[in-house]
């Protein structure tokens, strides 16, 4: 049967103390909202109606591509009040998946079991048992049936030694939630909707009511503060670890590895402590990657040594190439295959070529090295004028020495030699050696100043 969703994603998260929406706050570098989205639309609903109050232009902004009907609350009235926002957009002969957006590990296989158990009764709702269910709504059983959730402050000595707990998100039809939701009061201290009213009514028509339940209390788990987004943080990035390392991914630690996005990996690949992979992110075979990492964003080849303490954005690195350690790939660095850069080098938007390498203490801005060439230590690029950028193009097996600026625009040539300590501000042909530096100078017997 077909059925549609409804996100519900309207409150203002007060205790985050942030001006950020509480469902924009990040977790595993996605937004906690973004997340549910994306485990949703794994299961092809009809729709997915997004309920949405503060905030709500942050919102749009953040999740502009996300095919969504918004549906405004613009008064905070409860959880029935929310869902109620939905309604003219549901059909009766759908079901009605109800989820929460700061519920952010949520996972598909756990929304398709209640789907599952919807198809066998009327109502089904997502409850877990916990060790400690102080402050939650207690389930209450008659046999198999549920009969009641009775929130913790209602309920008797008998009902609170109940483990079980509702998670506020439940499937039924959309006939029965229109009614349902018609009949809500909000006749009680908070002067508020209650979602959870439906179950009683529900009970009352003599409705089967059935629950199915999470693998992990951790994917029904809300975040209201910055220590619960910081703990939901830690068990996605445990799971997020563990299921790498299902797929033959070596961790030296898992429990101090990031993985702030989406990641591809080959065989055998083998990363150390503390990396970070943000974004998206292409790992080939045979990969090894030092500790203290950062990738964001980037596509690594097979074969390739990624060493300690580098940084890789947005950029490319061929095959077998080694990297670092110390070194820094901004966005738009190609390293083309069996090229090398060492400690402390830093490319931007540049191209090195097939096997040339710059191994220490060198700048490459707005450059295209050829194979082969050697770029000596500190050598830069000097591609900005103060308002514009310019390239440097150095052909394949030049050699660079050491100390050597090269003023864009300019051109090296194939097989060309720079001498250590050039400034080189025009071209270089082929097999030409330059050097442009001052003549040495010495002053025999030479006195040094004395302090006055």
């Amino acid at each position: 049967m077909a059925f549609s969703v409804i996100v519900l994603a309207a409150g203002k998260g007060t205790r985050m103390k942030s001006s950020l929406p509480k469902v924009l706050h990040p977790i595993g570098g996605i937004p906690m909202v973004q997340r549910v989205i994306n485990t949703v639309e794994s299961l092809q609903a009809s729709a997915v109606h997004l309920v949405y109050g503060h905030g709500g232009e942050q919102l749009k902004a953040a999740l502009t591509g996300n095919n969504l009907n918004w549906c405004l609350q613009s008064e905070q009235l409860g959880t029935g009040h929310a869902v109620q926002q939905a309604i003219p957009y549901i059909d009766e002969k759908e079901d009605v998946l109800i989820l929460v957006g700061d519920a952010p590990l949520i996972q598909a296989e756990t929304l398709a079991r209640l789907a599952a158990v919807k198809a066998n009764c009327d109502l089904a709702l997502l409850t877990v048992e916990l060790d400690d269910p102080t402050g939650m709504g207690r389930i209450v059983r008659e046999g198999d049936n549920i009969k009641a959730i009775v929130e913790h402050k209602d309920a008797t000595d008998a009902q609170r030694q109940i483990k079980e707990i509702n998670t506020g998100m439940m499937m039924m039809s959309g006939a029965d939630l229109k009614r349902w939701l018609g009949n809500l009061s909000n006749d009680n201290a908070q002067g508020e909707y209650y979602l959870t009213d439906v179950i009683a009514m529900a009970a009352a028509e003599g409705k089967t009511i059935q629950a199915a339940h999470p693998d992990t209390a951790s994917e029904v788990e809300g975040i209201n503060n910055r220590a619960q987004l910081a703990a939901l943080e830690r068990a996605l990035q445990a799971r997020q670890a563990h299921a790498l390392m299902m797929e033959g991914v070596t961790l030296a630690d898992p429990a101090r590895f990031d993985l702030r996005g989406n990641v591809v990996t080959g065989k055998d690949v083998s990363i150390d402590i503390n990396v970070v992979l943000n974004g998206d992110v292409k790992i080939g075979n045979n990969v090894r990657i030092g500790p203290n990492c950062i990738l964001t964003n980037c596509t690594i080849a097979d074969n390739v040594v990624i060493e300690a303490n580098s940084i890789i954005e947005e950029a490319t690195v061929g095959e077998a190439c080694t990297v670092g350690p110390y070194a820094r790939l901004r966005p738009g660095a190609v390293m083309q295959s069996r090229a090398k850069v060492g400690n402390f080098v830093e490319m931007k938007k540049a191209i090195l070529g097939e096997g040339a390498k710059a191994n220490h203490l060198t700048y490459l801005g707005d450059a295209e090295v050829g194979a082969g060439a050697n770029i000596g230590a500190g050598t830069i690029t000097c591609n900005y004028d103060g308002v514009n950028k310019s390239k440097t193009s150095i052909g394949a097996n030049a050699f660079i020495g050491s100390n050597s600026s090269l003023v864009a625009p300019v051109k090296i040539g194939d097989n060309a030699t720079v001498g250590a300590g050039s400034t080189v501000t025009s071209e270089v042909e082929d097999n030409a050696l330059t050097i442009a530096r001052a003549r040495q100078r010495t002053i025999a017997n030479w006195p040094r100043p004395t302090k006055k």
